[in-house]
């Protein structure tokens, strides 16, 4: 695995008998510290923390950056204000993905877009064939470390260890507060996650993440604060119904189709793919992620074909047994006639046709806490 890139925090990883690392994307990433089930339930019931180091981070200035934005994104970038993040996504002229991310304005004419690993070559290469005069563009991405804590308890362990001018529990979702200290290094601290718990995520300079990571651990371990792997965030953001590119997105599958149109802004101004998607709409797509549950023994998995009145209908997307709910349940990409709840379908699992049915998403919603004083709004 010598080849393989590794993220500022892998000299870390030895120090957990358990873990164990695989390739992600080119990355050698732990795909677990103790056990994807562990982990999961970890950050459902307490926390967890995530290095996601392998994410990308750009900056975007510049007078025209704004509408450099505006133009590449299908959501309304105008309507971002000044320390607040916002989920987006790219198309490509068809109305394809080229990427799903977050934007967050730093300043009046000043972002950082954080891209998924993968897409990171992909991205630049796309944004410096679309860009105009009057911005500028940097990619930070090896400069930058991201760290991820998650779950109920993120709030309190962050206290802990966050300078007095910060008050994470006042932090409000997709808010986030620049050069916060927090373990003693100054940082930016977003209200965000892929895990459908509440939590942060930590974006900070590479040679000052261990710092950070260790800190973290050591103030979370009286409340059961546990490393977490690729394994638990990919079943974690599953059954929140978050998407993955490469499965729920990709450049054959649009953001109406996987269920993200409110995330498709088309009164806001013309994109690329506006004219697509706008088609799309109008049309209805033909296609919709859908949530199934296989009522026979057996696991959904991705490309697993799915079957109703005995045509081929579409193919999973995501699929486990839920490690929250123990039942076998999946994404799914198909024919938008038999997406309505309750509809009667087959998946064909190592050539045998089982039975499943369309059921609702997302599959886990975490129990929201009413807003008091020092809780942001949830």
């Amino acid at each position: 695995m010598s080849d393989l890139l590794r993220t500022p925090l892998f000299p870390l990883y030895a120090q957990y008998e358990g873990v164990r690392c695989i390739d992600f994307g080119g990355w050698e990433l732990p795909v677990q510290f103790s056990g994807i089930q562990k982990e999961h339930e970890a950050v459902r019931e307490r926390a967890g923390l995530f290095d996601v180091s392998h994410m990308g981070e750009f900056t975007v200035t510049g007078e025209q950056a704004e509408a450099f934005l505006q133009r590449m994104m299908t959501n309304d970038v105008t309507a971002i204000g000044s320390g607040q993040a916002q989920y987006t996504l790219m198309c490509y002229p068809d109305g394809g993905v080229v990427d799903d991310l977050l934007i967050y304005k730093l300043a009046e004419q000043h972002y950082m877009l954080v891209v998924n690993a993968s897409n990171i070559d992909k991205d630049w290469a796309w944004f410096q064939e679309h860009i105009i005069p009057g911005v500028n563009m940097t990619n930070d991405s090896e400069q930058t470390a991201l760290l991820a804590l998650q779950g109920p308890l993120a709030v309190d362990i962050l206290a802990k260890v966050t300078g007095s001018e910060v008050d994470a529990a006042s932090i409000e979702p997709f808010r986030f507060v620049q050069n916060a200290e927090v373990c003693g290094v100054r940082l930016l601290l977003s209200r965000t996650g892929y895990t459908g718990e509440d939590g942060f995520e930590l974006y900070v300079a590479a040679e000052q993440a261990a710092l950070v990571w260790n800190g973290l651990m050591k103030a979370g371990a009286d409340v059961g604060l546990v490393p977490a792997g690729l394994g638990a965030r990919d079943t974690l953001r599953f059954e929140a119904k978050l998407p993955l590119y490469g499965q729920e997105l990709s450049p054959t599958v649009s953001p109406l189709e996987a269920g993200l149109g409110m995330f498709v802004k088309l009164n806001a101004g013309p994109f690329i793919g506006h004219e697509a998607l706008f088609q799309q709409k109008n049309d209805g797509p033909a296609r919709k992620l859908i949530g199934i549950e296989v009522l026979e023994r057996g696991i959904p998995r991705p490309h697993y074909p799915i079957y109703a009145d005995g045509v081929q209908i579409g193919e999973v997307t995501t699929g486990t047994q839920s490690p929250t709910l123990k039942r076998n349940l999946g994404l799914a990409l198909i024919d938008s006639n038999y997406t309505a709840l309750g509809t009667a379908l087959e998946i064909e699992i190592r050539g045998k046709k089982l039975k499943a049915e369309v059921i609702k998403t997302p599959f886990h919603k975490r129990t929201r806490t009413p807003k008091t004083p020092t809780q942001g709004a949830e």
